[in-house]
């Protein structure tokens, strides 16, 4: 019972549902999957780099946006 309750603590934890269908991420979630800085995202945002919104004093960035601006800068590897 115990290893379920830790487990279910951890989920509502991390969990956070959708805002109006769009999945948002925070700074160390992109910082984390981009492999940069938070500095670094700081400059994203300031060059309109990357999409995001303000939300509460917090700095969200939504999913789909960043999909499309790493599949709009995708460059194939030369052979």
């Amino acid at each position: 019972m115990r290893k379920g309750s830790k487990w279910l603590s951890a989920f509502l934890e991390n969990y956070r549902p959708p805002l109006d269908g769009e999945r948002y991420l925070t700074d160390g979630e992109v910082a984390e999957l981009l492999r940069v800085s938070r500095r670094t995202l700081q400059e994203y945002r300031n060059n309109r780099v990357l999409p995001f919104i303000l939300l509460g004093g917090k700095v969200l960035y939504p999913e789909t946006g960043l999909r499309e601006v790493l599949e709009a800068n995708y460059r194939k590897q030369l052979e």
